[in-house]
């Protein structure tokens, strides 16, 4: 016969209104756990992300529009869309660029952030499309093209952190998963139309 002032229990037997001692093994929800990160530190790692990857972006979209950084401008571009298949390519060179150039500047300021990854994924998926899925390592594989794609993706999940322009903006202040589901679900879309268009 148990005493009456026992108070461990199994985990089969753990009652909603128990409380757990900071050293118990399944403590690790606590609010001060060690691993648990700060705000902060999850704003900061944001913030180096979304900084990188966006002017990254940016980069590529100002070679596309205007020639920069050893890029083929709208004529280059337009002719190399043209022989990877698509119609109109120096068309397709401005939506492209002007894509790249505002989607990756959205992503480094964190603003519209889940419309921002959409639109750098969108790209991307077209960018890896042409490319092609026969190697995987860079200078011809995808490496460099996949991962800008999934880290575009994660941001239009995740949201920008409080460190961003979002933060000012009501209708998306407090981020949620379904809007980055959302966005990124319109710009697969957008992308598998366009690689539909492709000879």
């Amino acid at each position: 016969m148990s005493s009456p002032t026992r108070t461990t229990a199994g985990p089969l037997t753990h009652t909603p209104d128990a409380t757990d001692a900071p050293h118990a093994p399944h403590a690790s929800h606590a609010p001060h756990a060690p691993h648990a990160a700060s705000p902060h530190a999850y704003d900061v790692g944001l913030l180096l992300l979304r900084v990188v990857l966006g002017l990254t972006m940016a980069a590529h979209g100002s070679q596309k529009l205007f020639g920069w950084f050893g890029g083929g401008g709208i004529d280059g571009t337009g002719s190399f869309f043209t022989m990877s298949g698509y119609p109109n390519g120096k068309a397709l060179a401005v939506v492209a660029g002007l894509t790249e150039t505002f989607g990756g500047l959205g992503l480094a300021l964190g603003l519209l952030t889940p419309l921002a990854g959409a639109a750098v994924v969108g790209t991307m998926v077209n960018a890896l499309a042409v490319k092609g899925f026969g190697s995987f390592f860079a200078p011809t594989g995808i490496e460099y093209e996949l991962l800008l794609t999934a880290g575009a993706a994660a941001l239009a999940l995740t949201g920008p952190g409080r460190l961003s322009a979002d933060r000012y903006l009501p209708w998306v202040k407090s981020h949620r998963l379904a809007y980055g589901a959302a966005a990124l679900a319109l710009g697969l879309l957008i992308a598998a139309i366009t690689l539909l268009l492709r000879n």
